[in-house]
């Protein structure tokens, strides 16, 4: 439908709203953004009409959002972009959204165009979760047909603002993946998130690139976001892509930037599980001296860096090298309402980190009753629980303090059995 059209409804029965000023902005946006929850215990308490209500108040609020993206003041368009995105990902909206799709989605447009730094990166994040929630089909394509030339450009403008290029990496690999609807598109994609974080490859005479921190952030985005989309990549594209970059990939691994390093050791572990699920007899003919720097990366024990940094690294990397030595991996099972989700291969890892990147808490909201999501993760149409039996799973405050303090003291006693009980008895 023409553009003119949604911008001239824009308002709609709500025209009278008046935008926020700067000194409100912050305010009315975190206290809409905390009261989405509240609105949901409203509705439980209050019965049908308490739920009409709340649900009245939530569309109120959202289109006080919607018409404030276009606000003249940058600290009015930041909140209300941050507001837009606390909703989107702790809900279903898909009925209220789809109407006004192309309205958030110029305002995005202008906000990516025009915006600096922060507000380039919440209209990017935004868009991502518009995208979550229209889902796979015509709607999130004519979305991601008008956001995809803008996120490019910015992506590979090496004047514009950094922080705007990151997130335009990890945005326009989520895009791509829920609405691109051409394998050929996500090929040339792929090849522009190639560009980028080829740069960080060691050069032919063993030097590294001089970057700065910022800069291999953008390549590690970049490098996850390439990542992403190889999952759903023809088997004859996974072929060329392994042969090309799985020599390369290794030398990331002795990035200084831990995050880098991480992506590096996943990456590889995801080529690996691709290329053996295509062909079970893959061998690698660096697989020796790959499987000693995991090795060397898993039992890191070096001064220089951060315990933190540390810790991380080795936990990943003594997965990574499961996968590349025994072609094992870490089975974690994700538990939401009364379902469960088992993460059992790199594919459905990278692709559940993906989305839980945007929706944070909300993921297992979503991945109970986002229909999108459920058909990515193959859970079938979302299950429906009546409100009694959800009552009825709930444990009391009581309960849980109760159950607490029992694991608390059963915690306390095995630590004991492994403590010095040494008692100072004093002189005589």
């Amino acid at each position: 439908m023409p553009r003119s059209k949604k911008r001239s409804s824009r308002g709609g029965q709500h025209g009278a709203v008046q935008p926020f000023s700067d000194e409100d902005a912050s305010i009315e946006t975190l206290s809409h953004c905390s009261s989405f929850s509240d609105a949901m215990s409203v509705a439980e308490e209050g019965g049908e009409a308490g739920e009409e209500t709340a649900q009245e108040d939530l569309q109120y609020k959202l289109k006080v959002f919607i018409d404030s993206i276009v606000d003249k003041s940058a600290k009015t368009r930041q909140g209300a972009l941050d507001g837009l995105k606390a909703a989107m990902a702790t809900r279903i909206l898909y009925e209220f959204i789809s109407d006004r799709r192309m309205t958030i989605t110029d305002s995005i447009e202008r906000c990516l165009k025009k915006g600096k730094g922060q507000e380039q990166r919440a209209a990017a994040s935004l868009a991502c979760l518009l995208c979550i929630q229209l889902g796979s089909g015509i709607e999130s394509e004519e979305v991601f047909k008008t956001l995809k030339p803008i996120f490019k450009n910015i992506l590979l403008d090496g004047a514009a603002n950094i922080q705007a290029r990151q997130a335009c990496a990890t945005s326009l690999g989520l895009c791509t993946l829920v609405a691109e609807d051409d394998i050929l598109d996500v090929y040339a994609t792929m090849e522009s998130f190639e560009s980028l974080f080829m740069r960080s490859y060691v050069k032919e005479d063993g030097s590294r690139p001089p970057l700065n921190p910022q800069t291999t952030l953008l390549h590690t985005n970049a490098l996850l976001s390439w990542a992403l989309l190889l999952t759903i990549c023809t088997c004859s594209q996974v072929k060329a892509v392994t042969h090309k970059h799985l020599p390369k990939l290794p030398r990331l691994l002795e990035n200084d930037d831990v995050n880098m390093r991480i992506a590096a050791g996943e990456t590889i572990a995801l080529l690996f599980e691709l290329a053996r699920d295509m062909d079970p007899e893959f061998e690698y003919d660096d697989w020796e001296p790959l499987c000693d720097k995991l090795n060397s990366l898993a039992t890191d024990c070096n001064k220089h860096r951060a315990k933190t940094d540390k810790r991380k690294q080795r936990s990943v990397f003594r997965d990574v090298l499961k996968a590349v030595e025994e072609r094992d991996f870490q089975t974690e099972t994700i538990r939401f309402s009364t379902e469960r989700m088992t993460i059992d291969s790199w594919v459905r890892k990278r692709t559940y980190d993906a989305f839980r990147e945007f929706v944070g808490s909300g993921m297992n909201y979503h991945l109970q009753a986002n229909e999108f999501i459920r058909d990515v993760f193959e859970l079938g149409p979302p299950m429906l629980v009546d409100a009694a039996t959800l009552k009825s799973m709930k444990i009391s405050r009581f309960e849980r303090h109760l159950y607490n303090a029992a694991a608390f003291k059963a915690r306390t006693k095995a630590r004991n059995k492994f403590r010095d009980k040494r008692v100072d008895v004093g002189e005589f």
